[in-house]
């Protein structure tokens, strides 16, 4: 009988300014689901958008992780060290017929974003490296239930036309290099999980298990966000920002007593329960 893997969970946030609420309760949530399983929990700089990166924001997220107690295991890893593997993968689909050029703008894309090889680019033309994908894959989500695929063609961007790599394939490579076997983010990456399972079948690599968290949004029900400018959390505040996170999440710990980040996250960890998330919708905050 085959042995389950050893839970290995990642947090991956890029570099475009300091956590706010929607970013910590990520953390905190993907943090829990792997402590709570005995599991090693990684953290990933996602810093290959240079246009959207802040200078020092990447430094200042991992100082904000270190002031709520949210230590991850091993080496932090930073994307930008790892354009080789990219390039490497992308041959590797090139080869297989999967990739074809793109000259599309966004006015001329189809729906849903799609080119399905409708452009005919001349060699001169600077273009995007796509994939076609079936859409043929589903996936049982831990908070959300099962998710039925989509059942339509539709293709996506691997390598952009100023020359950086998508994050779509960044993420499915790295998840594959790091053994990650169990992903905790936000909802609002919902939507991306068909074609990431999909290309990680194309590049033959094992397939994570996800669990999609509610969204926080602010009083007016906009996603909170760095590019809306959501506030930045107080590093000196941490456990009560700690509290509210658990609170957001809806887990019983929230209210318990704790002196410290350390003693609420133990309690939060022997207590986390990810179904409680199935019946919410977006979380507000403040």
């Amino acid at each position: 009988m085959a042995t389950q893997p050893e839970y290995r969970g990642r947090f991956a946030p890029s570099p475009t300014g300091p956590l706010h609420m929607g970013s910590l309760l990520t953390a905190v949530a993907s943090y829990l689901d792997a402590r709570a399983s005995s599991g090693t929990w990684l953290l990933r700089i996602e810093d290959i958008d240079p246009p959207r990166e802040v200078p020092g924001a990447g430094d200042s997220i991992l100082r904000s992780l270190e002031a709520h107690g949210l230590y991850w295991d091993e080496t932090e890893l930073y994307q930008s060290t790892r354009l080789e593997a990219y390039a490497e993968a992308l041959d590797g689909l090139t080869e297989c017929g999967e990739v074809f050029r793109c000259c599309c703008t966004r006015a001329t894309l189809g729906p849903g974003g799609n080119c399905l090889k409708r452009c005919s680019p001349a060699p001169e033309d600077v273009t995007a490296l796509r994939v076609s994908l079936l859409g043929n894959v589903g996936f049982d989500d831990k908070i959300l239930g099962p998710q039925a695929p989509g059942l339509s063609a539709n293709d996506l961007v691997l390598r952009r036309k100023d020359g950086l790599y998508a994050y779509a394939l960044a993420v499915v490579v790295d998840d594959a290099w790091q053994s990650i076997t169990d992903v905790v983010r936000g909802e609002d990456l919902l939507s991306q999980t068909f074609s990431q399972l999909e290309l990680l079948a194309q590049l033959k690599a094992a397939q994570p298990s996800y669990a999609h968290v509610p969204i926080v949004c602010d009083a007016s029900g906009v996603k909170l966000s760095k590019q809306a400018g959501a506030t930045a959390i107080d590093d000196k505040a941490a456990l009560a920002n700690l509290r509210k996170a658990l609170e957001l999440l809806y887990q019983d710990s929230a209210q318990l007593p704790a002196g410290s980040t350390q003693e609420l996250l133990e309690l939060a960890t022997s207590l986390w329960n990810p179904r409680a998330l199935k019946a919410a919708k977006a979380l507000v905050y403040p």
